[in-house]
């Protein structure tokens, strides 16, 4: 590999097959379903096809083909922000994307009933207990950096890529039920979901504190193997690159959250404006039938 710098990132692109598939066919049917909507007359809010389409699909292939993902296995500072990307800000991009409602209007009546099914599925709403949810993200990143799971993603690559499917799938299974837009189970209500966000800060926290401030090097062979390679001479020291990995872990982990915080708050308070309108709207309906009949 050649040395790394930010123009890496841009320049850096190697097309893997599986990403450029998903993200083809995933971009490509919600785009058909939005034209199905127009085609017979009904509005889908653009924000919800900017938000699937680029950047949840478009931030999904960039960490899975871009110079994220030709040199995520040779600096740990890169792969994580890769695992950033992957774990928060693609799932949180493809909730607000509220793709499970947009299938539910398009699609024909068979394949409907049976998305209906998986949704209100026991299978569904374990899968979305938010407890279960909010100890699997937080649990998830602590058995990925301190067991042997990293150190097996570094040796194949059906493993690694494998992982890129685990933080994706961890994240939406967080992220969805509190985005609340599709009909999903497992939903609280707002004061849950600002809850739930706000007790992922310190553990996002700790965990790059944490990555930071010890002195065991996080998959050593492989990285220790890369620096005596005199190709690799370019690479910095390892346990500062692993120091920048957890501070970009830590800053970027509550910098994510701290927006959805903002986007659950908005969406909030325009859900508290809507029910007092329709609480108006009902007194004003109580209030002219007792005049009415007296």
């Amino acid at each position: 590999m050649p040395p790394f710098d930010l123009s890496s990132l841009v320049t850096g692109w190697q097309l893997a097959p599986l990403p450029l598939v998903v993200t083809v066919w995933a971009a490509g049917l919600y785009l058909l379903g939005v034209q199905s909507l127009r085609r017979r007359g009904d509005r889908w809010p653009v924000g919800r096809t900017v938000a699937f389409v680029g950047v949840g699909m478009g931030s999904f292939f960039y960490a899975t083909s871009s110079g994220l993902a030709a040199y995520d296995t040779t600096l740990v500072s890169v792969h994580m922000v890769q695992h950033m990307v992957l774990s928060m800000l693609v799932p949180l991009a493809l909730a607000l994307g509220a793709p499970v409602t947009l299938a539910l209007r398009t699609l024909p009546a068979t394949p409907r009933r049976w998305l209906l099914a998986v949704l209100h599925s026991r299978f569904a709403r374990v899968l979305t207990f938010a407890p279960l949810v909010f100890a699997l993200y937080v649990i998830s990143p602590w058995a990925l950096y301190f067991t042997g799971w990293y150190d097996a993603t570094l040796a194949s690559p059906w493993l690694h890529e494998l992982m890129h499917v685990h933080l994706v799938t961890v994240g939406a299974l967080f992220f969805w039920p509190l985005v609340g837009i599709d009909p999903v189970p497992g939903r609280v209500g707002y004061p849950a979901r600002m809850l739930m966000v706000v007790l992922t800060l310190p553990f996002h926290a700790f965990l790059g504190v944490t990555i930071m401030g010890q002195d065991t090097l996080i998959g050593a062979e492989h990285y220790l193997a890369l620096r005596r390679d005199p190709a690799y001479s370019w690479l910095p020291d390892a346990m500062a690159d692993q120091h920048l990995a957890g501070g970009i872990l830590w800053g970027s982990g509550d910098l994510v959250a701290l927006a959805f915080f903002g986007v659950l708050f908005a969406q909030w308070v325009r859900a508290s404006m809507k029910e007092a309108k329709r609480e108006d709207r009902r007194l004003d309906l109580v209030e002219a039938r007792e005049r009415a009949g007296r």
